[in-house]
């Protein structure tokens, strides 16, 4: 018997593998024994992911578990898993006491391979915020990695019932390629495994069939079918040509331009693939020669049914790249057309741009860094669409605390409107306003907003993990959506949802997705055609108490001016400080951080309108 031993990526158990034959199971060479293994644990659960076989006559794969290296084994699952991940939340999965798991083949003829090496973990309480975070970051990475397509790099849209892929959502896609490199920065996968698959996807969207018909093809003008065939990359459901669906998936794609700049033959070949599809798309064609946006096309009615793009959602990345194209842009009256339809309002204290349902406050900003700068519009209103962003999250929060149609649950840690799955189907919940709100709860509206409001996000994403574990917790991170006033538990994960909890949780931690992405020039170029400026920082002077228990910083500032204080502990990352805006009064301004707990703090100080 030889024992190998790997560092576990998350601080919570050595993984052993043990390359020996137990007594138990088939021993019928047809199908060989799964490989790849991976594992790892939490608080009172254990995710495990394995590499699929080769074979053709796959039916699934069986789990078994046992407390002792030499068995017995136990299997957990009574019908194969069509997936290539499990979940263990049972009642023998105990903090503090070490799993052990083999994982084994099965074929259409009910013929079973010889175990998997053996792995091992050790699930305990979280030791820190960092490792739920880790947790549920990685996880939520895997649906990325292991649900995707490897041999085009699709990803669906959605896992059904949490075992078949359903049709391929091109904006998961480029969600995945954004999580693929923070993949390769957390150790999940290697690098060399990360530029394999986004190979292969760019190679997909960027050769696929493209033409006017109905069928047969990935899409036209340069631009992508909402909806793809899971195998085959071409249109299916009768989808539209989705200017949205297709602009995250060029910023996942923006993304991987920058992350992959290596200067070997693959990492040089993802950047001119990247090039060639951005370029592509004819911008003119979906803006009919104006100065906004069709939100779709379909190839056999065109235009018709189909709105623009106008007033605040997730729109804003669009317009933003469709300027900054250096190709076809947009003309730069796009940006107020784009504003004209804002609505500006205030819900328990908090004034912003409303859009109900989160997602519209989040996609862009996977991407794009709003923190230090604002257009003529945000100036305007002494904000910025980061703080917008902060504020609609805090406003929903509050919404849920008042609950004002008196559904289950909701409170301080049950908030998330957004649009999701429910009881009734799917719909754009929301608030405020109040928008098709039926008690539906969803996480990745609170995961999207942990880079605006870490604060009551993370408390929020914790509540959801300790108290409806047993009901959405998946070896693909959350469910979509639950409902605890129709006791209704959703059965799918989406990609449009694991998404922005992986990339705002980075931002939250790193803000490395942002550093990266805001490199390309086209997001740049974008910015200054619509008006963006930089919002200034001001020089600042600190003063700490007696005891050192406290410090407080002040500046020179404007009476009426807004004022947002950031912090840092390495000058690398930056966080928002709690309760950091101050609207000044007079000639001077201040803030105290009377309980730091780290070693060392760094400040910063922007103003909001410049002048």
């Amino acid at each position: 018997m030889l024992a190998l031993t790997c560092p576990n990526h998350m601080n919570r158990a050595l993984i052993f593998q043990i390359l020996f034959l137990t007594t138990g199971f088939y021993t019928a060479a047809a199908i060989e024994a799964p490989t790849g293994l991976v594992v790892f644990s939490g608080d009172r659960s254990v995710i495990l992911h394995w590499a699929p076989n080769s074979e053709t006559n796959v039916a699934g794969y069986k789990v078994y578990r046992s407390a002792a290296m030499g068995g017995p084994f136990v299997a957990q699952n009574s019908s194969p898993i069509t997936t290539l991940g499990f979940c263990d939340l049972s009642v023998g999965v105990v903090n503090g006491q070490t799993n052990f798991y083999q994982v084994t083949a099965l074929t259409t003829t009910s013929q079973e391979s010889l175990p998997s090496a053996t792995v091992s973990t050790v699930p305990d309480v979280f030791a820190s915020n960092n490792a739920f975070l880790d947790y549920l970051q990685q996880a939520n990475f895997d649906y990325f990695w292991y649900a995707a397509n490897p041999a085009n790099g699709l990803i669906p849209d959605r896992m059904i019932n949490g075992t078949s892929p359903s049709a391929c959502s091109i904006a998961a896609v480029g969600f995945g390629l954004t999580a693929i490199g923070i993949g390769v920065d957390h150790g999940w996968i290697t690098r060399t495994q990360a530029v394999a698959r986004v190979l292969t996807t760019l190679n997909t969207f960027l050769n696929g069939p493209q033409g006017a018909n109905t069928a047969g093809i990935i899409g036209y003008q340069g631009w992508f079918y909402h909806f793809l065939d899971f195998n085959t990359a071409t249109r299916t459901s009768g989808s539209e040509l989705s200017s949205i669906d297709t602009t995250l998936l060029l910023s996942g794609i923006l993304y991987a331009k920058q992350y992959f700049n290596g200067t070997n033959a693959d990492e040089t070949s993802i950047r001119s693939m990247a090039d060639a599809i951005f370029n592509g798309v004819n911008w003119t064609f979906m803006s009919q020669g104006s100065n906004r946006v069709a939100m779709g096309w379909q190839p056999t009615t065109g235009f018709s049914g189909f709105g623009n793009w106008v007033g605040y959602d997730e729109g804003m990345i669009l317009y933003l790249l469709g300027l900054g194209t250096a190709t076809n842009p947009l003309p730069a009256s796009a940006w107020s057309y784009w504003t004209s339809g804002y609505i500006w309002a205030t819900f328990y204290g908090e004034s912003f741009v409303q859009f109900p349902p989160l997602f519209g406050h989040e996609y862009s900003h996977c991407w794009i860094d709003f923190r230090h700068i604002a257009d003529a519009y945000m100036n305007s209103e002494s904000s910025s669409y980061f703080e917008n962003s902060r504020r609609a999250a805090l406003a929903q929060q509050s919404y849920c605390i008042a609950d004002p149609s008196g559904w289950a649950g909701y409170s301080s840690n049950v908030w998330g409107l957004t649009a999701c799955d429910g009881p009734t189907g799917y719909e754009a919940r929301g608030a405020p306003p109040a928008l098709n709100d039926d008690g539906t709860i969803a996480p990745t509206a609170p995961g999207g907003a942990m880079a605006f409001a870490p604060d009551i996000s993370l408390p929020t994403l914790q509540y959801f993990y300790s108290h409806f574990r047993p009901h959405i917790w998946t070896a693909f991170g959350f469910r979509d959506a639950f409902n605890l006033n129709a006791q209704w538990y959703d059965t799918d994960e989406l990609g449009i949802d694991q998404g922005p909890i992986v990339i705002m949780i980075e931002n939250y931690r790193t803000q490395r997705p942002w550093h990266l992405f805001m490199q390309n020039a086209e997001i740049q170029r974008g910015l200054q055609q619509a008006g963006f400026i930089s919002l200034p920082f001001v020089a600042l002077n600190i003063h700490a108490s007696p005891t050192q228990s406290s410090f407080t910083i002040s500046w020179v500032a404007s009476a009426g001016t807004t004022y947002n204080v950031e912090y840092s502990t390495d000058l690398n990352s930056w966080f928002a400080a709690p309760n950091g805006e101050v609207v000044a009064s007079g000639t001077t301004a201040s803030w105290s951080d009377n309980t730091p707990t780290d070693a060392q703090r760094f400040y910063r100080v922007f103003q909001f309108a410049s002048p």
